[in-house]
């Protein structure tokens, strides 16, 4: 009884904490493509407000970090995992580029495209298969010449 609790509680935070993310990146502007890129106009009609809404996440997330080192579980009791790759390497780096480029030309990242997916925003339909499209590039690309690499 005690494992069905905590996977509903598990479910109910996720459920909340996607609401929240989604509402936020709405509120925040970060949902809207036309904004995003005038963020990224620094050369034109720049709108900084952005880099506020990006300083106070990362404020958040520093804090959270901060308390998630300390502890070996969440405080729903799931184990937590934290990223140990601290290299920086070419895949990163391309990767990374390839993020930015995608940001930039269309003014949407993964998160805000979710949202944006359920407005019915035919942008975001395209970018979200599009996005789709590239992990499924990335699998078998990734998993081509490996000997023993199972795909899920």
């Amino acid at each position: 009884m005690k494992n069905h609790i905590s996977n509903t509680a598990t479910l109910i935070f996720s459920l909340l904490s996607g609401l929240i993310f989604g509402i936020g990146l709405i509120l925040a502007g970060m949902a809207n493509p036309a904004k995003v890129l005038a963020f990224l106009d620094v050369a034109g009609l720049w709108d900084p407000s952005l880099g506020l809404v990006m300083a106070g996440a990362i404020g958040v997330a520093l804090i959270a970090f901060a308390i998630a080192k300390r502890r070996n579980l969440s405080y729903l009791g799931l184990s937590i995992q934290l990223p140990s790759n601290r290299i920086i390497d070419k895949r990163l780096v391309l990767g990374s580029m390839a993020f930015g480029v995608g940001w930039g030309l269309a003014g949407i990242c993964p998160g805000p495209a979710f949202v944006l997916l359920g407005t019915g925003s035919g942008k975001s339909i395209i970018f979200v298969i599009a996005m789709i499209a590239g992990m499924g590039l990335y699998e078998l690309f990734e998993s081509s010449g490996k000997p023993g690499h199972k795909n899920k």
